[in-house]
């Protein structure tokens, strides 16, 4: 077993495929602990910076820490394939699904995104 503490000033910026007018903060990598699948980051979204419609191979987690983000998917009900998330909001998707989001709002927007690589067949 193995744990991985990261402190605020230990993350590290990266440069995500797709988005623009963003900063991506690395927090967690899978390598972080033994046989991990799960990364995370904290991303800060200017206003109208996001994410290009398209998937990942993973399963996805997006949580709203501060400010909105309007969110496109290829699933959900017709209220959720196209709608705004606001701070406490989240969104879960299963891997390879299709989506985007675009920071509506008028200040910078704070997500939390977790990335779950899943098990081997």
């Amino acid at each position: 077993m193995s744990y991985k503490i990261t402190r605020k000033n230990e993350s590290y910026n990266y440069e995500a495929p797709g988005h623009f007018d963003v900063r991506t903060t690395r927090l967690h990598d899978p390598r972080d602990v033994n046989a991990g699948g799960i990364t995370m980051g904290l991303s800060h979204f200017l206003p109208g910076g996001g994410c290009n419609y398209g998937s990942n191979a993973k399963e996805t987690i997006y949580y709203i820490v501060d400010g909105e983000m309007y969110l496109e998917s290829e699933v959900g009900t017709p209220d959720e394939v196209k709608t705004t998330l606001y701070a406490g909001d989240s969104y879960h998707c299963g891997p390879n699904t299709k989506k985007s989001v675009v920071n509506t709002g008028s200040v910078c927007s704070q997500m939390l995104v977790v990335l779950i690589t899943p098990p081997e067949a």
